[in-house]
């Protein structure tokens, strides 16, 4: 009985094992795959609001930015890397899409379905301005020839919704100030969170970041 218990116990463990690198291997598939789904019940809703629509037109962004950054043309972690100068397995770069996946897909759920809470669509909006603003600095950070990083095309685009969200908050008059300042700062927590989760897995200290980039574009 405990020699067939011990044997339970280790295929269980096997089987956990297996799952977790088969999570990881296919993060970025996974997550497309769970936010397609979403985008596909959306549509079979009926009328929806101008926010739940703009959320929806971010929520296929998000899936082309990760596509785009991690496989056409790809190259967007490769950059980074070169710029701190560490090596990156491809295992490693392929597990980093899962912090970025849950963070995408919540900020593609949570909005949709409180699309009436200014402050939670403040916190989205601020997230397309900080990929539009990362991307763009990139050009210049990443000393590139052309106007371009990896993911940049679909920033922009996930720039531009932002806009619109922010507008058609200020012009409805549907926030008020603690929305605009409290939206802002919860994005900018959870993107820090996502962005140290990152850097934890390919072994590097968060705080370090900004000197190793500094160090790098002084070329020292």
């Amino acid at each position: 009985m405990l020699q067939k218990s011990s044997y339970l116990r280790t295929i269980k463990q096997l089987n956990i094992k297996i799952m977790a690198k088969f999570i990881k291997h296919y993060a970025l598939e996974i997550y497309t795959v769970l936010a397609m789904l979403f985008i596909v019940y959306t549509a079979m809703l009926g009328e929806l609001s101008t926010i739940q629509k703009l959320v929806v037109i971010d929520a296929f962004l998000f899936i082309l930015h990760e596509w785009e950054e991690g496989h056409y043309p790809r190259g967007f972690a490769n950059i980074v890397a070169s710029l701190i100068q560490v090596e990156v397995s491809d295992e490693i770069k392929r597990a980093s899409r899962i912090p970025a996946g849950i963070l995408l897909l919540l900020l593609s759920v949570v909005p949709f379905f409180y699309h009436d809470v200014p402050m939670i669509v403040m916190a989205l909006a601020t997230f397309g301005i900080i990929e539009g603003f990362a991307h763009t600095m990139g050009i210049r950070l990443f000393r590139m020839k052309h106007f371009y990083t990896p993911g940049a095309a679909t920033a922009w685009l996930e720039l531009v919704v932002s806009i619109l969200m922010i507008v058609f908050l200020v012009t409805n008059d549907l926030g008020c100030w603690q929305d605009y300042v409290f939206g802002p700062i919860i994005m900018i927590i959870c993107f820090g969170m996502m962005q140290k989760t990152m850097t934890l897995l390919v072994g590097l200290n968060y705080s370090d970041m900004p000197k190793m980039i500094k160090r790098q574009w002084s070329g020292k």
